[in-house]
């Protein structure tokens, strides 16, 4: 029994930084909101994050960007705050706003997109930790 605590205990130690990695948002800048008009190209509904592919353009030159914008959680959590995979579809019209990469890349941490033909809004809205506690007690004690 000791020697299985051991083992899994070196797993924990040895895993733990990479279970964490792919939660950082410090490659984006969260001081500066940037808005784009396009189109989408791809949404991307995979763990352990959503990427949305949205291509704006083209300008006058001809040129379009493409643009990569990671939303802030998994398909499973957006599924519980009313999203789905078809909450964006290829060739839908939007204006996202995000928080660019600091590289000055085109990508960024996905804020809200406003659909262009229906002015639907989608944003990612997660409650605080303490707002969700307070609320559960008051429920509680009622």
């Amino acid at each position: 029994m000791k020697r299985a605590i051991q083992i899994l205990l070196l797993c924990l130690v040895m895993t733990g930084p990479y279970a964490f990695a792919h939660h950082s948002f410090a490659m984006y800048d969260s001081a500066q909101l940037l808005t784009v008009t396009g189109t989408v190209k791809t949404f991307q509904w995979t763990n352990p994050h959503v990427i949305l592919w949205l291509v704006n353009g083209p300008d006058a030159s001809g040129a379009s960007d493409l643009w990569t914008l990671e939303l802030p959680t998994s398909p499973g959590v957006l599924t519980r705050l009313g999203w789905s995979k078809h909450s964006l579809e290829p060739g839908d019209r939007v204006v996202v706003e995000f928080n660019p990469l600091r590289n000055g890349a085109h990508g960024g941490s996905f804020k809200k997109a406003t659909l262009v033909d229906s002015g639907k809004v989608l944003q990612v809205s997660i409650p605080p930790p303490s707002a969700k506690a307070d609320s559960d007690a008051k429920a509680d004690s009622k």
